[in-house]
């Protein structure tokens, strides 16, 4: 099991502004930051629920080539909120909100490019819910 993991930024502050929008439609805030004067190496901000960061951003040379990182999440609404967040905090569109069914049937995915080209996903692997005739 993971218990975190995270990315290099070019920019900490472009891109903590990024995060903290776009992770924020799915229910994550930003929970620790610390200078590089505290890590010995480099500044980074923590991501998470509850408390509990699991997603980490560090200042420095960019992962080349780009990560991708998908957060499930436990609706298609939060998937779909995740992306129009994402791209009005600066990212770029890299697959609108829609099914993937090469993937399963209920896989419900959006993709964005953060600041450095990062591509960030979320994921919902639910039904959507049944209609109703009301």
């Amino acid at each position: 099991m993971i218990d975190h993991t995270g990315v290099m930024v070019s920019g900490m502050e472009r891109s903590k502004a990024f995060y903290e929008a776009a992770l924020g439609a799915i229910g994550y805030e930003l929970i620790a930051e610390y200078p590089a004067a505290v890590t010995g190496h480099t500044a980074v901000a923590g991501f998470g629920e509850g408390g509990k960061p699991d997603f980490w951003i560090s200042e420095g040379t960019p992962n080349h080539p780009p990560l991708h990182v998908a957060f499930r999440v436990p609706t298609r609404t939060a998937v779909d909120a995740f992306h129009r967040a994402a791209l009005a905090a600066g990212g770029r569109d890299n697959g609108a909100p829609g099914l993937r069914a090469h993937y399963h049937p209920d896989y419900y995915g959006a993709f964005v490019l953060d600041p450095d080209g990062h591509n960030v996903e979320a994921v919902c692997h639910t039904a959507a819910p049944a209609a109703t005739n009301g």
